[in-house]
């Protein structure tokens, strides 16, 4: 099967710094403002096409880096890709490492996530709509290996799999905290792939993460000696070889996008069910009426999660 047999029209999302939509041979540019109930997501969308694939690019610090992670609304990012057709969501971030055979310059293709954040709006539903989901496996396996075989089609140093500690910031972590999350066995730290993973799974996006690392953290003893990038391509000569962060992303998108409708890709449906992932929405009686119709109407609908004249339901 090929993408487009399973969804009728494919668009590939991109969420990622600002130089991201940068990419050679990217046709029908666009830049468009989606609105939503969830306030203003971190900058206008850029839509284009690259080898028949429609892809869609959203900066989530903005253009500018205006945002920091404390105050990017994940919910109306998440809400306007979903509203622009979007299907399937790579997140491509920046993170420290902790494990010595992970240096800088390495891909991660995370498939864990430990949530540390703590001030972020963490879900869609509420006030009358209470939804528990499944975060067990909170990315789309066929997809994560998909962004694997780009980064081993662009030559780009890779770990297929990883956890990766979301913290709050945005200070970095203390020496005690980095020392901490090595034995939890965590592979990476950043700032900004939640709440946004467990959205994109409330809003029934297939999600992977694509983590780049570009330093060790704190507890790694040349932590302090690697305060730029061009200081760490000196000490590390493969990101010299990729010509710093913002060019193999670059390049890790290229790559994907021609193996987008050569691949199979499971359904919104089957993908959530393949991962034991059954959405359940429980309405409490008391609130009903006004109070739902407030939330499912407007906020809900693109989300394609609303049931209908129900007060639980199971699947989509």
């Amino acid at each position: 099967f090929s993408m487009s047999e399973c969804h009728p029209a494919p668009v590939l999302g991109v969420i990622g710094g600002s130089g991201l939509y940068e990419i050679d041979g990217l046709t029908n540019v666009r830049w468009e403002k989606i609105s939503g109930p969830w306030g203003e997501p971190s900058d206008e969308l850029l839509f284009g096409e690259l080898d028949g694939i429609q892809l869609v690019f959203l900066p989530r610090h903005g253009r500018g880096h205006r945002h920091s992670p404390s105050t990017i609304n994940y919910r109306a990012n998440i809400d306007a890709l979903k509203r622009a057709g979007v299907t399937d969501l790579i997140s491509l971030s920046a993170v420290g490492s902790f494990r010595e055979e992970l240096p800088p310059g390495t891909f991660v293709i995370v498939d864990q996530f430990i949530d540390r954040t703590f001030a972020r709006e963490k879900s869609f539903f509420g006030a009358g709509m209470v939804a528990h989901v499944s975060m067990a496996h909170p990315v789309n396996p066929r997809l994560g290996d998909w962004c694997a075989r780009a980064c081993e089609n662009g030559d780009i140093p890779m770990q297929r799999g990883g956890t990766y500690l979301v913290m709050e910031g945005p200070q970095f972590s203390t020496l005690a905290e980095s020392q901490l999350y090595r034995q939890w066995n965590c592979d990476v730290i950043g700032m900004t792939n939640m709440p946004e993973a467990k959205l994109a799974r409330e809003a029934e996006l297939c999600y992977a993460t694509v983590a780049m690392v570009t330093d060790f953290d704190c507890w790694h003893p040349d932590h302090d000696h690697v305060t730029d990038l061009g200081a760490a391509r000196e000490q590390y000569p493969q990101l010299s070889m990729l010509h710093g962060f913002e060019y193999s992303t670059r390049e890790n998108v290229v790559f994907c996008g021609p193996e987008v409708t050569d691949l199979y890709r499971e359904s919104l449906e089957d993908a959530l069910l393949h991962a034991g992932d059954l959405l359940t929405i429980v309405c409490h009686p008391q609130p009903m009426g006004a109070a739902r119709e407030y939330w499912t109407r407007p906020k809900l609908e693109a989300l394609g999660t609303m049931p209908d004249g129900i007060e639980v339901y199971n699947g989509h």
